[in-house]
């Protein structure tokens, strides 16, 4: 593993960019998050747009102090040490994201949280793409995200029409969250969705079309353009991505 981090001004705004927004009659949540510095502060400014409860962590005070998150409590300390996790409430949290610039701080936070503090959901950065394997139910990660993969993706995205994209891992489904956009000549134009056939443990979750994101029930028509996303196993994304392309 690498020895220094990712500077955290170069982790872009991944780690939520993907999340579908809340209602406002959803329910709050508390959330750590570990890391102040851009992605973790832009986090905490979303959940609490969303009427989420924040405490954000991290070991440097100046961060605090030059760009202060109003409404989340704020708490200096190192996230890496139990007696600090104990202090935050930790054991009383929905969600942990380690949000650092640091895998190896990141790695360690979701242990802890994971295992010492029985948290349900652990959500990790991940800077350097070669640590990704690392980022599993081994360590108590439940989300792993990539902002190098994402930026990867959207790259691919736009010269792949029809070809399958894949946007996140799920780790503790052992699944991934795949886009597919249909080509302009697509076999798939015009019929309901309840009429193709996936393949075994793939699930489509989502049309978006023209900026809006349609529900896929099983008399919606698929359109050219389109992008599906899909909830799928690695193993099924290249029978899914034949199935696109041959209806």
């Amino acid at each position: 593993m690498p020895e220094n981090p990712v500077p955290d001004y170069a982790d872009g705004a991944g780690l939520l960019g993907d999340a579908p927004a809340r209602s406002a009659q959803s329910t709050c949540l508390r959330v750590v998050v570990a890391g102040a510095g851009v992605v973790g502060r832009s986090i905490a400014r979303d959940l609490l747009g969303g009427g989420h409860e924040v405490v954000l962590i991290d070991k440097r005070r100046s961060v605090f102090d030059s760009d202060p998150v109003d409404g989340a409590r704020q708490e200096v300390g190192d996230a890496c040490e139990m007696s600090v996790l104990a202090r935050l409430g930790v054991e009383d949290t929905d969600v942990v994201v380690a949000a650092t610039g640091d895998d190896k701080v990141n790695l360690v936070v979701s242990l802890l949280a994971k295992t010492e503090f029985a948290v349900s959901r652990v959500v990790a950065r991940i800077n350097e793409p070669r640590n990704e394997w690392l980022f599993d139910d081994r360590w108590g990660v439940d989300v792993a995200v990539s902002t190098p993969r994402l930026i990867v993706s959207v790259v691919e995205e736009a010269v792949s029409v029809g070809d399958v994209v894949r946007l996140m891992t799920l780790r503790r489904g052992g699944a991934n969250i795949v886009s597919v956009t249909l080509p302009e000549q697509t076999p798939l134009a015009g019929r309901p969705v309840g009429r193709v056939r996936l393949p075994r443990d793939v699930a489509l979750v989502a049309i978006l079309r023209g900026g809006r994101v349609v529900v896929p029930e099983p008399d919606v028509p698929f359109e050219p353009g389109d992008e599906l996303l899909f909830v799928a196993p690695e193993t099924a994304e290249k029978e899914l991505s034949q199935v696109i392309l041959q209806g």
